[in-house]
């Protein structure tokens, strides 16, 4: 057996020699090139039969390693095979000949720039994905933090290794940074202090993705869409995105709503002062349905009294808490109180009062009306009768100057013609 692969390899090695003497320098490029080709198709091939082995483990490491992988290594595999060629295929004559090493330097760091960000990206969604099947407490701010925190590590590494391919030494660049510095810290205060505000917002954690918040002294509320180094993104109840830069947080009072534990119920309800008697059987009973309701959480406080005289009720004050933050559940169930706060006080004959003015109106005061209203009209009677007879008045002058123009006198100009 291992005579024949002698003898094979032999045989190769002469046939190989034989071409090179014809062909020269080419059937190395052409040989490596297929050489490099080959590696390719069976890291390829060697990883799909990976594929299921990798998805059937419940390890996080390997998953990633395995979806950052692929890629990243056919590209390493074809800078190695490419540069080879080069270099077996020219010699240092040429001018750009030096200048192969740096290049490759410089494809090798990006290609593992690219892997190092996606081995990131996919331990992030993995992390995530666990988390949601299991009691793992790490939410998607914590994820996102860390995950860019590492990127930004990286990039710095890459970074030294790109200035060291070109010949620049990190110390020199340390001693200018210091210099430097101080120039480009005053010309992006304002983003520095984005940066820092989004360090703090990341440590300090006030909310995460997903949380409702808002701000008393801004008009700044909407629910957090994503965290970012400059600024957060929020997402309007209108639907419009609001970008609040990450330093504005450092100086505003802020609510998140999305951790209040309870919802309450503050509600004022009217009811006539008729039903004053009732007043104390109603709150009563109010409270003891409140207690006995599932919805409303009696370990929390619950208030039912009188509250205040209204200008034209009594106001009875229920106060509560209901068990859930839901706010379609809370409207719900604050509907449901309400109503029974309704039908309780008409259980004890009681009514809800509406906004009503009584006048009270003196009885001498009345008389004098009432005879009043009847001068008037005995005086509208007498007008009208006295229009009546100025109307027939008018109407028999008329009548008079009529005739007076139909009889032909003295002066009248027809009988001068005549």
């Amino acid at each position: 057996m291992i005579d024949n692969l002698l003898q094979t390899y032999d045989s190769f090695v002469s046939q190989y020699l034989s071409l090179q003497s014809e062909w020269g320098v080419l059937i190395d490029v052409v040989g490596l090139m297929v050489l490099t080709g080959v590696i390719d198709l069976i890291t390829r091939f060697a990883l799909r039969i990976l594929h299921d082995k990798v998805t059937a483990t419940r390890n996080l490491w390997d998953d990633a390693i395995y979806r950052s992988v692929n890629g990243p290594l056919q590209i390493l595999i074809w800078i190695g095979g490419i540069t080879l060629a080069i270099r077996i295929a020219t010699d240092g004559s040429h001018f750009w000949h030096p200048y192969v090493s740096t290049v490759r330097g410089v494809l090798i760091t990006l290609a593992i720039v690219w892997f190092a960000f996606r081995l990131i990206r996919s331990i992030e969604k993995n992390a995530l994905a666990r988390t949601a099947r299991s009691t793992d407490h790490l939410d998607a701010t914590s994820a996102d933090a860390l995950a860019k925190l590492f990127r930004i590590l990286v990039l710095i590494l890459a970074g030294i290794a790109l200035l060291e391919q070109f010949g620049v030494s990190p110390r020199s660049l340390l001693a200018f940074s210091g210099i430097g510095g101080i120039a480009v810290g005053f010309a992006a205060r304002d983003v520095l202090a984005n940066i820092f505000g989004g360090v703090t917002v990341y440590l300090n954690r006030p909310f995460s993705v997903g949380d409702w918040i808002r701000s008393p002294d801004r008009d700044i509320e909407g629910v957090v869409e994503s965290i970012g180094w400059r600024a957060t993104t929020l997402r309007r109840f209108d639907k419009r995105p609001l970008y609040v830069p990450n330093a504005v947080f450092s100086n505003v009072a802020l609510e998140n709503p999305s951790r209040m534990t309870h919802r309450q119920i503050n509600e004022t309800v009217s009811i006539r002062f008729e039903d004053a008697a009732q007043v104390a059987d109603i709150v009563e009973a109010i409270r003891g349905k409140l207690d006995a309701d599932e919805t409303v959480d009696s370990n929390e406080v619950i208030l039912t009294y009188l509250d205040s005289f209204g200008p034209s009720s009594l106001d009875l004050m229920v106060y509560c808490y209901t068990k859930t933050t839901d706010w379609a559940e809370y409207l719900a169930i604050k509907q449901s109180v309400l109503q029974q706060v309704q039908d309780t006080v008409r259980e004890y004959g009681g009514a809800l009062s509406l906004p009503t003015n009584v006048i009270h109106v003196p009885e001498a005061l009345a008389v004098v009306q009432q005879s009043g209203e009847g001068d008037e009209t005995e005086g509208g009677q007498e007008e009208i009768d006295s229009q009546k007879v100025q109307s027939e008045r008018n109407r028999a002058v008329a009548r008079e100057q009529s005739n007076d123009n139909d009889t032909v006198g003295p002066d009248n100009p027809g009988e001068e013609g005549s």
